[in-house]
């Protein structure tokens, strides 16, 4: 079994057919089509459900993907740790990253990062953190910033970036608005905006009003900051969010908790072993968070 085959598999299962597998890869479909059926021939087994429209993967198909994905994920990463030995970053970095990610300003981490090591390319997307970390596991991203998980996968690295207490949002006409704290079990009665299920904050604040006792009603859901925000300002809900999110609006009144504060954890999540360009990009962003540090401090 050879590199070239898994990588000629993974691209095929990946676009669900071979002509734009092929055009993906740069390689002629004839030559990937028969590199398919050497694999398969190999393995004895057929890896795909073909016809004239699309290809599928088989039960074996499936079973390969998950492994096929790690195995180039460790050939790759060993050869950037060859890279980074000589002092050269090269290839390509997949990130994850949450929608509002205020422990550090990752585009300019990024910038510096990319003037630093010109021959790497950088991909990167948005999602929720279970997605995120999912696709960490499958090999397809590098490295992942989450909300941290109930649960941490074993074959992941998790190692905590930053954390902050929760607050109430609510708008300035709210009965809580001119409070100091409010307590969690005085919330059983309001509407809540939040984010959908696996996206930011929402795992954990359901949880956190679960185990107060709360039963809460979420009418509105959005997948972004501001809209949460603007929903709270115009009195269409309240909302548990990061203390961070009290400096993107003067129009929100942010109310403290009363009781054990329930925390919300930011963290990282590379591939196991990390690759050599997550790991020098991590390094930036440790080096960032602890200049900024220095900055408040100095000020």
């Amino acid at each position: 079994m050879e590199f070239r085959q898994l990588e000629y598999f993974v691209a095929v299962a990946e676009e669900c057919h071979f002509t734009r597998a092929a055009k993906r890869l740069r390689v002629a479909q004839s030559g990937l089509s028969a590199s398919i059926r050497s694999l398969e021939r190999e393995l004895g087994a057929s890896l795909f459900l073909r016809s004239t429209r699309q290809v599928e993967l088989t039960p074996a198909g499936r079973a390969l993907l998950a492994e096929a994905r790690r195995a180039l994920s460790a050939t790759n990463a060993a050869k950037d740790a060859v890279a980074a030995v000589q002092g050269l970053l090269r290839g390509s970095l997949a990130i994850g990253s949450l929608q509002c990610l205020h422990v550090v300003h990752l585009p300019a981490v990024l910038a510096r990062f990319l003037a630093a090591h010109p021959g790497l390319e950088i991909r990167l997307r948005q999602g929720g953190s279970g997605e995120l970390i999912e696709q960490v596991r499958a090999g397809r991203l590098d490295l992942a910033f989450v909300s941290r998980p109930a649960r941490c996968p074993d074959d992941v690295v998790i190692e905590s970036l930053a954390d902050e207490p929760l607050v109430l949002a609510c708008a300035p006409e709210h009965p809580f608005a001119a409070r100091e704290q409010v307590g969690l079990v005085e919330l059983a009665a309001e509407q809540f905006v939040d984010f959908p299920p696996d996206w930011g904050t929402r795992d954990l604040v359901d949880d956190v009003l679960a185990t107060a006792g709360v039963e809460r009603r979420v009418a509105l859901e959005v997948t972004d900051v501001h809209s949460l925000l603007d929903l709270v300002t115009f009195g269409l809900g309240v909302a548990l969010v990061p203390q961070s999110f009290s400096v993107k609006t003067d129009r929100v009144r942010f109310v403290g908790l009363a009781g054990a504060v329930p925390v919300w954890e930011t963290v990282t999540v590379t591939g196991d072993p990390t690759s050599a360009a997550a790991a020098a990009l991590l390094r930036e962003v440790h080096e960032a968070r602890s200049g900024r540090r220095s900055a408040a401090t100095s000020g």
